[in-house]
């Protein structure tokens, strides 16, 4: 199973990135390879929501429920889609200088071709959406001097 952890420190506050991470609706103006987003429901606590995700010809639709403890953590559970499993967590702490994010994911695809193909370009890929959050982050907040 694939998996990745990691832990950044940003100059944001927990409340800033949790709101960032938390704004699924708005996934497909700043991540790669997010076709479209939609929130099925969102009660505050807890948000169920489809992303349909593309690369070239290939696209895949995923429903998922999100549970929040704001600003604490977004904890993903999956619900539906390609996949046979995906573990998805963050954790945002506040620190003197802004928040420490950790961020955990795993997953499993229901065809082992997939599997394959995913585990060879994942570290890139994930790399490549930490920094779409991070850009974000500036746009939304501002860069810090």
């Amino acid at each position: 199973m694939p998996s990745i952890h990691e832990t950044r420190r940003l100059p944001y506050s927990a409340e800033q990135m949790f709101d960032l991470v938390a704004d699924v609706a708005h996934y497909g103006e700043f991540l790669p390879w997010v076709v479209a987003t939609r929130v099925k429901s969102d009660d505050g606590h807890e948000m169920i929501a489809d992303m349909l995700v593309g690369f070239k010809m290939l696209r895949e639709k995923f429903t998922s429920r999100v549970v929040k403890t704001r600003p604490e953590a977004l904890t993903v559970h999956y619900m539906d889609g390609p996949m046979r499993d995906l573990d998805n967590r963050w954790t945002f702490r506040n620190t003197d200088d802004g928040c420490e994010i950790e961020f955990e994911v795993s997953f499993t695809f229901r065809n082992p071709l997939f599997e394959s193909l995913a585990g060879q370009y994942f570290d890139r890929a994930f790399r490549k959406m930490v920094a779409a959050f991070e850009e974000r982050a500036g746009v939304l907040y501002g860069t810090p001097a």
